[in-house]
């Protein structure tokens, strides 16, 4: 008996959530690439049983003449393998159709830089952005753990209050694939994470007087999440560059976390301890920030350097020696 497609979609990303951990928003990525190519299939009178290499490498063809980018390509081609592993595994199919097929690869594209005078207009903005004192309070803690820390957004707004619990010098934070790591916080990290519960802990009391239940969230909100939104911090980081005098199409939240960690790397840390602060699961995620590194330092040399400047050297048949 053939299984219908939704019960295969389904099925492996109930695998992914269970096995790996994988986030919400990956299993609605994985979703929507499957069923586009399950649309794909059925246009050639193929379903996800029949299908051979060559359909696979058609719907790859049928990608590119959209004209869409290589990463979005590499994903759908990374679902597409994925689910044949699984099925395979589970024993939906025999063979694994998707085993030899290479992908288009993905155009290896430098971050955006903030420099760090930069960062001290944004985390001032944060200081002075907000209704009330508690708004102001909570952006400064926002802003100055992402860029203390270097963590993806979706890790920062969903904090557990409990990750900020116990030694201050420390953030436990809870990466992809469930895995925890734990992130050293500077000094005005720490500051504003000490205001911030200081805070959160009235609330709390506040609440509790009322008979209100209490957020588990360092970050709450009444919406259904319980937790700041992604979106929500996305709109107050672009609040906070305009309010900084900072180019506001140069800042997201993930500037942030690259700011972090070229500033690290600019300034003598091991690549390896950076790494592991990120919650990169290899080294070579992390080596891009090398090449920023030596890009920036490139463009000083031709920006400041006198023998890179045109007309600086003067041709009046004087040399200099060690001995004038």
């Amino acid at each position: 008996m053939k299984t219908p497609t939704f019960h295969w979609i389904s099925n492996f990303l109930e695998a992914q959530a269970a096995e790996l951990g994988a986030a919400t928003n990956t299993l609605l990525a994985y979703g929507r690439d499957l069923k586009d190519f399950d649309t794909f299939l059925a246009r050639r009178s193929r379903d996800f049983l029949t299908t051979a290499q060559a359909d696979i490498e058609a719907y790859l063809v049928h990608c590119d003449a959209q004209g869409l980018a290589k990463s979005t390509r590499a994903r759908r081609l990374s679902a597409v393998k994925q689910l044949y592993r699984f099925a395979f595994e589970e024993g939906l199919r025999t063979d694994n159709p998707a085993l030899q097929i290479a992908g288009p690869g993905q155009d290896k594209r430098l971050p955006k830089i903030l420099s760090e005078d930069e960062v001290d207009h944004l985390l001032d903005a944060a200081r002075n952005s907000g209704r009330n004192q508690s708004d102001q309070t909570r952006n400064t803690c926002l802003m100055e753990l992402l860029y203390a820390t270097g963590m993806r957004v979706s890790e920062l707004v969903s904090l557990p209050i409990s990750a900020a619990r116990g030694d201050p010098r420390l953030l436990l934070i809870m990466g992809k694939g469930g895995k925890e790591r734990m992130v050293p916080l500077s000094p005005p990290a720490r500051t504003a994470l000490t205001e911030w519960l200081a805070l959160r802990d009235k609330q709390d009391a506040e609440a509790q007087a009322k008979r209100q239940p209490l957020s588990r969230f360092l970050f709450p909100s009444r919406g259904a999440s319980g937790y700041l939104t992604r979106h929500r911090f996305y709109l107050l980081i672009k609040e906070f560059a305009v309010a900084g005098g900072v180019e506001p199409n140069k800042v997201t939240p993930h500037t942030l976390r690259h700011a972090f960690a070229t500033h690290l790397l600019a300034n003598g840390a091991d690549l390896r301890a950076i790494q592991t602060m990120l919650g990169h699961a290899d080294v070579a995620t992390t080596e891009i920030y090398t090449h920023v590194l030596e890009e920036r330092l490139s463009e000083l040399v031709l920006e400041h350097h006198p023998l890179a400047k045109d007309g600086n050297r003067k041709s009046d048949g004087k040399t200099s020696s060690d001995g004038q």
